[in-house]
């Protein structure tokens, strides 16, 4: 017990750490009077703390839906986006921006793509009125294709920029504060933040599901109506972020394990976990992100480049398990 208290106060003191470093470390130096006194305005203000705020949420999301996905698929190669998630989420926010719908009507369309990808996907999966396991996560595959055919078809014929449709696809935090976008940040937030409650409310349950369908059945789980509870929840949560951040891959693959090779299996503790470590590793790559080049990269590249070869490890680890 604690251990376990001493990790979580480890991992928030670590999310605390990397959020001063992302309000002080980048191109434009901040002063110190300007780091404790604020002005609206300032690089602090504007530019830096939306993008902290941002980053947090976004790591956080995508942290506890990946240990969501892998707990109720029994997959450690899961992610949020492995039901194509992602590629609906980004072809509805593409066709928002095609259409110049502006971006309030942004997530709106993100969310709409999210649930069209997974009614897509539950109506291939569904077999005598039950969702097999590996008939999801294929079918996930094929309309995940699918829909990011479709994203790269609106993008091409809307005109946009390559810039613009490669931050689409890898994921940009620099979110500047207006009127609209800050209440558009606002009610996605309280969107995930309801979203990722249903998801720790099904902590039980996942642990069940660990045993194995049937075990959990036994159990008195309701598996199907938990697994439909679980991806909805997480779907919405996901689309939310890709709305305002675009896709960020590997966040949600990796977080998870770190979680379970620091606190163990049980989901109690995997899922806040992920939360906060999500957290502190979309900010640590966004630092990265905005400070090793000239330009700044689309924040995606360093989370892929970090999981590259922490996908290769846990190949490796299995292979001489």
């Amino acid at each position: 017990m604690k251990s376990r208290t001493f990790v979580f106060i480890g991992l928030f003191a670590l999310l605390v750490l990397s959020s001063l470093l992302s309000l002080t470390v980048g191109p434009t130096r901040v002063s110190l009077s300007e780091f404790l006194h604020p002005q609206e305005g300032s690089v602090l203000f504007s530019l830096r703390l939306p993008r902290l705020l941002l980053g947090i949420l976004a790591g956080a999301t995508l942290g506890m839906c990946g240990g969501a996905f892998q707990g109720v698929l029994r997959n450690p190669l899961a992610d949020p986006y492995i039901l194509g998630v992602s590629s609906g989420a980004a072809c509805g926010a593409a066709v928002a921006l095609a259409l110049g719908l502006g971006p309030v009507l942004l997530p709106v369309m993100a969310v709409s793509g999210a649930m069209a990808t997974l009614l897509l996907v539950y109506t291939l999966a569904r077999i005598g009125g039950r969702l097999p396991t590996d008939t999801l996560l294929l079918a996930g595959v094929i309309v995940g294709n699918f829909f990011a055919s479709l994203l790269m078809l609106v993008m091409a014929l809307s005109r946009r920029e390559l810039r613009e449709i490669v931050f689409i696809l890898l994921g940009n935090l620099g979110i500047v504060f207006t009127s609209k976008t800050l209440i558009l940040f606002e009610v996605t937030s309280l969107v995930a933040i309801a979203c990722l409650l249903v998801v720790w409310w099904h902590w039980r349950d996942l642990n069940a599901l660990a045993l194995g369908e049937e075990v959990a059945e036994s159990l008195g789980v309701a598996v199907d109506t938990v697994k439909k509870t679980l991806f909805v929840s997480c779907s919405i949560a996901v689309a939310g972020v890709v709305a305002l951040a675009g896709s960020i891959g590997f966040v949600g693959f990796v977080v998870p394990h770190i979680a379970r090779m620091l606190l163990g299996p049980n989901h109690r503790d995997v899922l806040p976990a992920s939360l906060v470590l999500g957290g502190v590793l979309l900010v640590l790559s966004d630092i990265v992100a905005r400070s090793i080049a000239p330009m700044e990269l689309p924040v995606g590249i360093v989370t892929s480049l970090l999981g590259v070869p922490f996908f290769v490890y846990l190949l490796q680890k299995r292979k001489r398990a």
